[in-house]
């Protein structure tokens, strides 16, 4: 005979949640809070599949449980009772992938699979470089999906091997369970350069040690942009990273580009890029600068046809947003200084917490301070294979100014 024990550590873990949490999760959230739980029928494990009940005792979601996490449960399915099966997965897999088919053609080879929450994957990333696919984990609860993930992807993807990154908060959690930051899951070891296309142009990720999943892909449209907008005019890219912007500035007909970053390795991305660009940068004159860009902003006197503003996140949790504001609005006032007549500033921010109209107006703002008459050409958000399906998955903004 079985133990009371025994039956309880089988039993569906099964939760009650508050009014509240039951309509944000009818209308399609992805998230359900900790203090948002009303009772469990016991304990749940890191990662273990919870179903969450209505206050009539109707199904009302599935999800995978974080014991640790504020957001205790990520929703997985909401509606009607389904079955989590084999077959449920390799449906949600083919379903990410079939959104990307239409959106990019033999020139692209480097773009995202899965967008986490808006793609139903909370907590999860996963990105294609080429012959490479790197998944990154924001989420512990994914550590006992990993191995079904990779088969997914060795089974859909034109890939030879999958990486795995994973972020800050959960390293700790992923040493206990063997898997560290940077492992191939399958495939031969990363013995060169992980290279990619994009719109015909080659770069190269770092997939191992690189921020985020070792490339910015988000930003491809803005590139193309900065590309058409660049024909006869100088370009500064500050943050630069690896250099995408001053490539398609440079494929573009720009007379010059100068890469702006304190970060070393990242300038030595940015010439080997432009270098393996040659065919298309054609006589583009290449500069690169090592410094922190709102020093050397401040402190300099030339003046550009077309200058990019893409710092990293200055809000990365709730408490940081008035600090945010102020720094995009000194980094805005700068930029706009080195803009020259006709010129035009390009600001972007990736700063979840940062609304889209509030970083606009900020940007407005310093321009109107500066004296200068200037003209609002457009604003821009995610890509398509970025898509946010919720509020708190919007952070990508843009705003172009022509003085």
């Amino acid at each position: 005979m079985q133990s009371s024990e025994q039956t309880e550590k089988r039993a569906t873990l099964r939760l009650r949640i508050a009014s509240t949490a039951e309509w944000k999760v009818r209308s399609g959230h992805p998230w359900i809070f900790a203090d948002s739980i009303k009772s469990q029928n016991r304990a749940g494990a890191m990662g273990e599949l919870a179903v969450v009940y209505d206050k009539w005792d109707n199904f009302l979601a599935i999800g995978l449980f974080d014991p640790y996490s504020p957001i205790r449960v990520r929703v997985l399915h909401a509606g009607k009772p389904q079955t989590l099966d084999d077959a449920w997965w390799s449906e949600r897999f083919a379903n990410a992938l079939k959104l990307r088919e239409p959106l990019f053609d033999a020139s692209t080879t480097g773009y995202r699979c899965i967008h986490g929450e808006s793609d139903g994957w909370p907590g999860l990333v996963l990105d294609r470089f080429g012959d490479t696919a790197v998944l990154k984990i924001y989420s512990a609860v994914w550590f006992g999906q990993l191995e079904r993930i990779a088969a997914l992807v060795r089974e859909r993807l034109p890939v030879q091997r999958l990486v795995v990154r994973l972020s800050r908060n959960v390293e700790r959690l992923g040493a206990k369970e063997k898997i560290t930051d940077g492992a191939i899951l399958f495939g031969p070891a990363i013995e060169e350069l992980v290279l990619f296309r994009e719109n015909g142009l080659a770069f190269e990720a770092d997939v191992l040690k690189g921020q985020k999943t070792g490339f910015f892909l988000d930003q491809r449209e803005n590139r193309v942009k900065v590309g058409e907008l660049a024909r006869g005019r100088s370009v500064l890219n500050t943050f630069s990273f690896s250099g995408g912007f001053s490539v398609y500035a440079a494929r573009g007909g720009a007379t010059s580009v100068t890469d702006l970053d304190i970060s070393a390795h990242a300038l030595e991305a940015a010439e080997r890029n432009f270098r393996r660009n040659s065919a298309d940068t054609g006589d583009c004159r290449h500069e690169l600068v090592k410094a922190d860009a709102f020093d050397w902003l401040k402190h300099a006197r030339d003046q550009f046809g077309v200058v990019v503003l893409d710092p990293p996140s200055f809000a990365k949790k709730e408490s940081e947003r008035k600090n945010a504001l102020e720094a995009y609005a000194r980094l805005a006032t700068l930029g706009v200084a080195r803009v020259e007549p006709s010129g035009i500033l390009v600001a972007a921010s990736c700063s979840a917490h940062i609304g889209a109209e509030e970083f606009f107006a900020t940007v407005r703002s310093s321009a109107r301070m500066s004296g200068r008459k200037f003209t609002e050409l457009e604003t821009t958000s995610h890509p398509a294979d970025h898509p946010a399906k919720f509020a708190e998955a919007a952070y990508l903004k843009c705003i172009y100014l022509q003085f």
